[in-house]
């Protein structure tokens, strides 16, 4: 017998995908749930799947899958719409809120105008830049190193933000085929638990102008965690300071990156696309 599940359609920045709330809707099988309402011409469609439970190290949990099934340890722009979400439904009158995800707890702090929340500024934490497990150089890191794929080189800067991301540093956003090269990088033998992958151009303004290839999910409007690694990246190049505007195709976040407790604060939107009922 099928049961019907309530979901919730969000997204940050562009970054698109679908919530359920476990503490009354739970979720048996999330992987293959995923798959099946990401796509875009048969499901509901989105960047993956988030699943909001509870904690007992924390106000709530939150567990991501991709839309190829897999699970990610962390998504900024996601964390962001679970604050609006548990705020508005009610779960919490809490403006701080803490949040139990794969990559530690991460602290919200709410943005609210007139009873809604219009922003978030999502605690990240300090970002690492050696990960042996994730990366598979001498140093277990990458700083503005040279990386071949596609037969053509890079020279790419490795930040882990709870997931593991390579920031490349290009002339012309344009002229990168991010569905060509994308791929490549994801899977390039240097990385065994894959990463995500950023090209970044510098604006006239010192805005970053970035796109995402996120790994098990491929092109998308935006990436919260990435746009902290491009901060980061773009600091340790010389490229910017410790703070910085990112612009992605589905909107902007402003990310500083704390002198004093080395953690990397991102702020940006958090918006309910629609809600509706679906049978599982």
């Amino acid at each position: 017998m099928a049961t019907t599940i309530r979901f919730t359609k969000m997204q940050g920045a562009g970054n698109d995908y679908i919530y359920v709330n476990t503490l009354t809707h739970p979720i048996e099988d999330p992987i293959r749930t995923s798959i099946k309402w990401s796509a875009y011409h048969t499901g509901i469609g989105s960047d993956g799947l988030v699943l909001i439970g509870k904690s007992d190290k924390a106000d709530f949990s939150m567990r991501i899958f991709n839309a190829d099934g897999s699970e990610a340890m962390m998504c900024g722009n996601a964390s962001r719409c679970i604050g609006k979400y548990v705020y508005e439904n009610k779960l919490t009158d809490k403006e701080v809120i803490t949040l139990d995800t794969l990559s530690g707890i991460k602290i919200l702090k709410l943005h609210i105008e007139n009873g809604l929340v219009e922003e978030v500024t999502v605690d990240m934490d300090a970002p690492l830049l050696t990960n042996p497990k994730q990366i598979e150089t001498k140093t277990g890191g990458m700083l503005a190193e040279t990386i071949i794929a596609d037969g053509k080189e890079y020279k790419g800067t490795f930040v882990c933000m709870g997931n593991p991301h390579l920031v490349i540093f290009v002339d012309d956003i344009n002229s990168v085929n991010l569905p060509a090269v994308g791929p490549k990088l994801e899977n390039h033998p240097l990385f065994p638990e894959r990463i995500n992958v950023e090209f970044v151009e510098v604006l006239p303004d010192g805005s970053l102008r970035m796109r995402v290839w996120e790994r098990g999910s491929g092109i998308t409007m935006a990436c919260g965690t990435g746009a902290c690694a491009t901060a980061v990246a773009a600091a340790l190049n010389h490229k910017a300071g410790r703070k910085s505007l990112v612009r992605m195709d589905g909107g902007d976040l402003h990310i500083h990156w704390d002198e004093e407790d080395g953690h990397v604060y991102m702020t940006g939107p958090a918006v309910k696309v629609f809600e509706g009922d679906i049978e599982i």
